[in-house]
């Protein structure tokens, strides 16, 4: 029983870290606690002794695939982050939504140095 509380415990802190954060490396942070939380659950459920039927360990298979998507989910999470703070200047998720202020580049830049 403590198992599946603490998964609950992990599962509601990670998303109050979501809701609350406006930073987005601390939001993948969360994210990444709620998944933990997950694995823990699954974990546990697969251990739990049953008593009707036996199990195949699909628990341990379902944390295998969360593992996978977790390290897919933080590789893009992370390439948007960086790309954000280019375009942006700013990691902070208010203005995601809105578009951001492109700065003016000319098509052909000149340079001072004679071309040869």
């Amino acid at each position: 029983m403590i198992p599946y509380v603490l998964a609950s415990a992990l599962f509601g802190i990670g998303v109050y870290g979501v809701v609350v954060r406006r930073n987005t490396v601390l939001m993948l942070a969360a994210v990444e606690l709620m998944l933990a939380a997950v694995n823990l659950f699954f974990v546990t459920a697969d251990v739990a002794p049953l008593h009707d039927r036996q199990t195949g360990h699909s628990g341990q298979a379902f944390v295998l695939f969360i593992i996978v998507v977790a390290a897919a989910e933080i590789g893009v999470g992370l390439a948007l982050v960086l790309r954000l703070y280019r375009r942006r200047g700013s990691i902070d998720s208010d203005g995601i939504d809105q578009p951001s202020r492109r700065r003016s580049v000319p098509d052909a830049v000149v340079d001072d140095r004679e071309m040869v």
